[in-house]
């Protein structure tokens, strides 16, 4: 069995970038007890079918682990809305992680990695293409360190990473945090549980510029400032 070095991870502000398109989901936002929201998610799919599909796969969450309140859908989507055609790093998509970045720098690296990917295997048309938003938030948690641990960190192969992870989770650990191989200098966390992550609030909008090949410009919505991709 792998195992790392736990350490406490103390961050007063993390990035994580989501796509601007996801809307809250209400029955995260409302004060409902989490051991309810099954009960209330049948009672509301009576009405509307849709509802089972917005709210996600519970179940993916223990009761214990789940949050609520204003902002909650930002931290539990993820979760329930894992799916084993968008895996990650550290899982194969059968369980969700709410990955983020110690800097706005090193969450836009990371993300932009993986939307490139994304527009190269669907031949998209250049041009500014998809709005993003920040979640900007905290961390304080024991996570298990994969400094140094290379066949955890591949570029490319996420094998080894996402064996590391389902173990892991399987034992109960909070997350892990590892150095980012998009963002020299940044650091990276994946945390298997909605509680691990104090809700966070919104930061800026951001869009991203595709020239067919790769993404080359960032664009601050808020303000108009462009940054040109150097990384």
């Amino acid at each position: 069995m792998v195992t790392a070095p736990a350490r406490r991870v103390v961050w007063s502000r993390s990035v994580r970038i989501i796509r601007s398109i996801h809307p809250p989901i209400d029955l995260f936002e409302d004060i409902a007890d989490p051991t309810d929201w099954e009960a209330l998610a049948s009672a509301e799919a009576k009405f509307n079918p849709r509802v089972r599909q917005s709210i996600g796969d519970l179940a993916q969450v223990p009761v214990a682990r789940r949050v609520t309140g204003p902002g909650a859908s930002w931290v539990m989507a993820p979760f329930v809305h894992c799916s084993r055609h968008r895996p990650g790093r550290f899982s194969d998509g059968s369980f969700g992680i709410y990955y983020a970045g110690d800097s706005s720098e090193v969450a836009i690296a990371e993300t932009i990695y993986h939307h490139a990917k994304f527009m190269r295997a669907t031949s998209e048309a250049p041009g500014w293409t998809s709005q993003f938003r920040e979640l900007i938030g905290s961390v304080d948690a024991d996570m298990d360190d994969v400094a140094g641990m290379t066949a955890l960190l591949d570029p490319e192969d996420y094998g080894a990473s996402q064996a590391f992870g389902a173990q892991r989770r399987a034992a109960g650990s909070n997350g892990i945090t590892w150095p980012s191989v998009r963002y020299q200098g940044g650091y990276c966390i994946a945390a298997f549980w909605p509680d691990v992550i104090p809700i966070p609030t919104q930061g800026a909008h951001l869009a991203y510029h595709w020239n067919g090949t790769a993404v080359d410009y960032v664009k601050w919505l808020d303000q108009g400032e462009v940054w040109r991709v150097a990384w």
